[in-house]
């Protein structure tokens, strides 16, 4: 089983991956967290460039395509295999986050992005997609709070840094997205408490894997 997180900056999604974790092990899952970008050794390499905010001047075009390439060496090494072997991957962002960063956000062609997904997934998608949906104001709010207490890494900041109207771009195609795939979509209020929003996603497994709370 495939299952991503998916949502903007601030939402939640770290802190509730450690409680997906847990329900599903205790439900005899074996579970395999990992990240995008990152996952693997060229992917973290990958990743500082990406979100190293010094690199504030990068191109879209270029933006795009590194993360083509750490989801190609992320998918090759660790997502497939960990798949054939039975196990239950949990991902921190996947396409859908290209899409809703690089096209809906940055403005690059929906169909080119969508073209180089079909090159370097080769068919692979997720079976369940959690997006944890709040304003942007908000989790901007908490992103920065956890940067300045030294919860969150301050060399990672290149996208907290971008605009509010940005970051509405971003929720606005979650939410876009959400409503083309209602069967692969569960969309939770991350607004809520941490314990609320645990409840709300061990609802939507419950509802998808068919087992008891």
């Amino acid at each position: 089983m495939f299952i991503t997180l998916e949502g903007i900056e601030g939402s939640g999604k770290t802190t509730q991956i450690k409680n997906i974790v847990e329900f599903l092990e205790n439900k005899g899952y074996d579970c395999v967290v990992t990240r995008e970008p990152g996952g693997t050794k060229i992917g973290e390499k990958i990743r500082s460039i990406l979100l190293d905010p010094e690199n504030r001047d990068m191109e879209p075009v270029c933006e795009l395509l590194l993360y083509c390439s750490d989801r190609v060496q992320h998918i090759k090494e660790l997502i497939n295999p960990a798949l054939s072997e039975g196990k239950t991957i949990i991902c921190d962002r996947f396409f859908d986050a290209t899409l809703v960063y690089q096209g809906y956000a940055r403005g690059l062609d929906i169909e080119l992005i969508t073209r180089l997904h079909k090159m370097t997934v080769a068919g692979l998608k997720p079976d369940i997609t959690i997006l944890l949906d709040l304003l942007p104001e908000i989790g901007l709010s908490r992103a920065w709070k956890q940067i300045d207490d030294g919860s969150r890494s301050g060399g990672e900041t290149r996208f907290e840094k971008e605009t509010l109207s940005f970051h509405r771009k971003i929720r606005a195609g979650y939410l876009d997205l959400a409503r083309l795939e209602p069967k692969r979509f569960h969309i939770i209020d991350a607004s809520k408490s941490e314990n609320q929003v645990k409840q709300q996603i061990i609802n939507a497994l419950v509802l998808e894997i068919g087992v008891v709370e």
